[in-house]
């Protein structure tokens, strides 16, 4: 008997580790349906065609996805829901992430600087918008998160440095943005606990995946290369989180990281107060006011 295809919905999936990690599926004998969100389809799509990956057994269809731009993330949750229909979403990973000062004025009159948006306001809203389906399908949600959160020690410099031209640097302002991600992940998990299961992951130090290609951030911090790892293994650290199921029994213990542990709450102590957690989990309504969107 055939397997029945499971239907994976992904954001980041265009080029690095989500390429990565979606290649590897696409290799495997387990049935996939892709939904991925990306800035320039047909870039995507040749990149995908060339994989070779067999087409009677898989599917991808590629979406327009601009994270910077909640109206475009409001755009590919529709398409998504009109393409799935009745189907369910068995795994929906959360992946993309920028590397950039916060120097330029915020895109389409936004109050927030593109780092903030994309790395978590804009992924925070995809939930929102596929919250009902989510519920529906008890979607696995894959959050792809970082340890560079450890570099986080005091959070009452997050407001100033989210601004649009708030002058903070990629260095500081990435560990900030995505520990205000896992912020959002542990709201995301008390919403739907009972509902769906989500993981935070860490994929490990992955200098090749081009993240940082706005800045040589690498070339400044030789010393962050000792624990550099290539593209493949971060991928298969992202793809164990799609299947692991020995979650520890605290709920708030939701942290998988690179090397296959679950990362103990003193790690992340500052992100399981739930204070903090609503403070940056806008609501739907709240997102769209503040960012325009119709």
């Amino acid at each position: 008997m055939a397997s029945i295809a499971k239907t994976v919905v992904a954001t980041g999936a265009s080029s690095g580790l989500g390429f990565e990690a979606i290649k590897i599926l696409l290799a495997q004998s387990q049935p996939y349906r892709f939904i991925l969100g990306c800035r320039n389809t047909e870039n995507v799509q040749t990149a995908y065609d060339g994989l070779g990956y067999d087409t009677d057994k898989h599917s991808v269809t590629l979406l327009p996805l601009e994270l910077s731009d909640l109206r475009s993330v409001k755009k590919f949750s529709s398409q998504t829901l009109n393409k799935l229909g009745a189907d369910k979403i068995d795994i929906l990973m959360l992946n993309a992430a920028v590397v950039k000062n916060a120097d330029e004025p915020g895109i389409n009159g936004s109050k927030y600087n593109e780092q903030y948006i994309v790395n978590h306001l804009s992924q925070h809203y995809l939930l929102h918008l596929l919250r009902e389906k989510l519920i529906e399908s008890r979607t696995h949600i894959v959050v792809v998160s970082s340890g560079a959160i450890r570099m986080v020690s005091d959070v009452s410099t997050f407001d100033d440095m989210v601004k649009a031209q708030s002058g903070a640097q990629a260095e500081s302002l990435y560990p900030a943005t995505k520990f205000i991600q896992l912020l959002g992940a542990h709201w995301w998990r008390r919403q739907l606990q009972g509902k769906c299961r989500l993981v935070a992951v860490s994929p490990g130090l992955i200098p090749d995946t081009g993240i940082a290609r706005h800045l040589p951030i690498f070339e400044r911090n030789p010393e962050m290369m000792k624990d550099a790892k290539p593209i493949e293994t971060g991928a298969r650290s992202i793809l164990e989180a799609f299947t692991r199921d020995d979650f520890p029994e605290d709920p708030e213990q939701i942290f998988l990281t690179s090397w296959g542990e679950w990362w103990p709450k003193d790690m992340y102590k500052l992100s399981v107060d739930k204070a903090l957690q609503n403070k940056w989990s806008p609501t739907q309504e709240q997102v769209e006011k503040d960012e325009l969107v119709d």
